[in-house]
């Protein structure tokens, strides 16, 4: 492994039991990306360029890594999400493309409304990859995060701090009423969310590299009880949302109907479950017309 083929080659060849081979080239790219301190656009132009053998060593040390499932991410401690920076480790969820979508969807609604000003609320927020998209984007909103996980919380800290945003992050469980935080206002402008949605069943259909790595409190709900994350986060918000106020969710694409009608039976209007990029039910945008204070 001496050039940059050799390395798209040997890693093509350590990794074909695990990953699809557009999903190899990607993370050999990303790989070759980081540590040789390359441009895409150079790896792909010059595949002959030499590497040095600390390059190689490192090359080789990553790719064992990769061979035992490990997420390319974790291995680099970092990855990109909606064109920012982002710390990552085991104890926060890899941010997925999906997820820039719905913070899209949220930037586009406030651009429609023309909001300058506001508050939001990011609730298990993980690495902090929505708050922190959202607070770069509307800068004029004041914006906090809760997460049931310390650890989590320092990651999000850390992120916000390497993209220069400033948020309020709170440790807090969403699922318990008394640990709900009373200073919060009850007039936030817009709850955004992707909670834990994933069931047992959901599991046996999913990549090991998730599974076996990513934290699982922050993925999995009880088979008997799949939107009980849904239930207590929209409770929360008929008590918390401003008069007109948005919520958003990512969901499991298995229960998209039955999310819509979760909120609706709760009193929630104009709600809209938007597809993903793939083409699957993906997230609910709808908001409550009435104040708390009603």
């Amino acid at each position: 492994m001496k050039t940059i083929k050799d390395v798209f080659e040997r890693y093509k060849q350590g990794l074909d039991k695990i990953y699809e081979t557009n999903e190899i080239e990607a993370i050999t790219l990303l790989v070759i990306n980081e540590v040789c301190n390359f441009s895409k656009a150079k790896i792909k132009a010059f595949p002959e360029t030499e590497l040095s053998n600390q390059q190689v060593e490192r090359l080789n040390n990553i790719l064992t890594k990769l061979q035992t499932g490990r997420p390319v991410q974790y291995i680099l401690g970092k990855t990109e999400f909606y064109g920012l920076p982002f710390n990552v480790n085991p104890s926060v969820l890899i941010p997925r493309p999906e997820t820039e979508e719905l913070v899209e969807w949220a930037l586009e609604s406030v651009g429609s409304r023309q909001l300058a000003v506001g508050s939001l609320l990011d609730i298990g927020t993980g690495s902090g990859c929505i708050a922190i998209s959202l607070k770069k984007n509307l800068p004029g909103f004041k914006v906090s995060a809760i997460d049931i996980s310390e650890d989590a919380l320092q990651t999000a800290r850390s992120n916000a701090a390497l993209n220069n945003v400033d948020i309020e992050f709170i440790e807090a469980d969403i699922l318990n009423p008394k640990s709900h935080i009373s200073h919060l206002t009850s007039h936030i402008s817009i709850i955004v969310s992707n909670p834990p949605y994933v069931t047992l069943h959901d599991k046996t259909q999913m990549h090991t590299n998730v599974t076996d790595f990513e934290p699982h409190t922050a993925l999995f709900v009880p088979e008997n009880d799949p939107l009980v994350f849904y239930k207590a986060i929209a409770d929360f918000a008929l008590k918390h949302l401003s008069k007109n106020g948005l919520l958003f969710f990512e969901i499991n694409e298995s229960y998209g109907e039955e999310t819509v009608q979760l909120l609706h039976n709760k009193g929630f209007n104009n709600i809209e479950l938007r597809k993903d990029m793939s083409g699957r039910d993906r997230m609910i945008r709808c908001e409550f017309s009435s104040s708390s204070e009603e």
